[in-house]
């Protein structure tokens, strides 16, 4: 059985936290369990190690040896890559000679022409996009072509081929999309990033907090609330941190509004009742876009605080701090985090260093004036 590399550990609470390098995968384990598996890593036989611990935990040494025997087979069982793998030789694969729709987005003095095989194409990318649309196309930086084949829908960046997908991985396209958005506007390359959160940051200008939570917790909705009172949105859904500073980078996708939303946000943001909607049927839900209030799409700023946030309603407001072992339970699923050893253990580091919360309201005054008070340091 094929062992895994490199394992890093981390201590929280009373729980370990483990990443696996060959599988880039975390898990939570009681401290017994991460130690077995620490003294696997080194070698050590499965009978020496389940005699120690048969006379600690005082259990008879047959227990002791199944446990760390399935312990290992678990551990050490190859894992699938949740992006699935083509199978085809897609080298023969030809760029279309015309596309039905070419868009133009410009990123603060940065241009993207990107051009969509056809209506289908240009829906699942575009909408986010659309506030940065210029008229101007005398010239542009990167080239990205965007076009289904053979039912794989493809990307090439600059005439290199990116990948291919699959209908069931549609995410993973326009994950991919998004991270060769980044990678121009920032210039750094993916094994810079420490990770993409899905989640949705903001900033007082000196530091972020990203909002976590569940499809339709409110995440979104808050974000465009504390917009509408001085605080600057750095990204919406996909939140990139890099690396070298541990800073949250800005990502220029318009706020996802959902269509329950609209009866707070209209007062606020009048444009809404005329934005195009959209009807995503795959993820059951009508959203419109808001443009975010951020004029600095280069801006990134350090991250402390993590809230789980969701709206309830007559809900009495309560924030909590909650435990690290259950925020990062929450974090990890929908993260894609660096396979790189150094990055993980850099995110792990990071990590350990937050405050998570978790907040309920129903009252947005009250929202806000406490994400006021976590920025300053107050609660």
């Amino acid at each position: 059985m094929k062992k895994q590399s490199n394992f890093l550990y981390s201590t929280a609470e009373d729980k370990t936290i483990v990443w696996f390098e060959n599988s880039n995968e975390y898990l939570v384990l009681e401290n017994t369990t991460a130690d077995i598996l620490k003294r696997l890593s080194k070698g050590i036989s499965v009978n020496e190690i389940a005699e120690a611990l048969s006379k600690k935990l005082s259990v008879p040494l047959d227990r002791t040896i199944d446990f760390i025997i399935d312990l290992e087979k678990r551990i050490y069982a190859p894992h699938s890559n949740k992006e699935s793998e083509i199978i085809n030789d897609y080298r023969d694969i030809e760029k279309p000679k015309s596309f039905e729709f070419i868009k133009y987005y410009k990123v603060n003095n940065v241009v993207f022409k990107v051009s969509y095989l056809s209506e289908k194409e240009l829906s699942l990318v575009h909408p986010k996009f659309a506030h940065l649309v210029v008229s101007d196309t005398s010239k542009f930086d990167y080239e990205f072509d965007v076009f289904i084949n053979n039912k794989f829908i493809f990307l090439i960046v600059d005439k290199q081929l990116i990948g291919a997908w699959s209908r069931s991985d549609i995410h993973y396209f326009q994950g991919k999309f998004s991270m060769q958005f980044i990678q121009k506007i920032h210039q750094k390359e993916e094994n810079q990033w420490m990770g993409v959160f899905h989640a949705s940051a903001v900033s007082n200008e000196k530091k972020s907090i990203l909002f976590l939570g569940d499809s339709g917790n409110g995440k979104s909705t808050s974000l465009a609330l504390l917009q509408a009172n001085g605080f600057i949105c750095l990204a919406d859904d996909f939140v990139p941190m890099d690396i070298e500073k541990r800073e949250v980078y800005s990502f220029l996708a318009a706020i996802s509004i959902k269509k329950s939303s609209l009866e707070t946000l209209l007062p606020i943001y009048p444009e809404l009742e005329t934005t195009a909607e959209y009807n995503f049927t795959r993820l059951n839900k009508i959203v419109r876009y808001l443009k975010p209030n951020n004029t600095n799409y280069f801006s990134h700023l350090p991250c402390n605080d993590l809230i789980f946030i969701k709206y309830k309603k007559d809900a009495e407001l309560s924030c909590e701090k909650i435990s690290k072992i259950d925020a990062f339970q929450q974090l990890i699923p929908d993260s894609w985090i660096s396979p790189k050893l150094e990055n993980a253990q850099v995110f792990l580091d990071w990590f350990s260093s937050l405050n998570c919360y978790r907040l309920t309201y129903s009252n947005n005054e009250e929202m806000i004036a406490t994400v006021s008070k976590i920025f300053n340091n107050d609660l």
